[in-house]
């Protein structure tokens, strides 16, 4: 299930979600959301609990939006409540900035 992505940019604008690109370094670099942090699905498992807050929304995005379903899935195995898809890092230029 992906989170719209007018729903997303309210949750970091009111709650202060974290955004988290989990595609490669390199895809990060070719083309970057404003304020998204990379962590590559490949080390979400274990990194994810010491560069994330736990008390704030984490939202997840790739490229199609399976990696970050995976992503997902993890964050909430380590306990991480509040865990959103995004889906593919394209849908947050198809909605207006909040």
């Amino acid at each position: 299930m992906f989170i719209p992505c007018e729903d997303a940019k309210r949750l970091i604008k009111e709650k202060s979600a974290q955004l988290v690109d989990v595609r490669t370094p390199e895809e990060f670099a070719m083309s970057k959301l404003p304020g998204a942090i990379n962590i590559p699905l490949q080390d979400i498992d274990r990194v994810g609990e010491s560069i994330l807050d736990k008390d704030l929304p984490v939202i997840v995005f790739c490229r199609s939006g399976q990696r970050s379903h995976m992503a997902m899935q993890i964050l909430m195995s380590q306990d991480f409540d509040q865990v959103y898809n995004l889906g593919s890092f394209m849908a947050w230029h198809q909605c207006p900035d909040i």
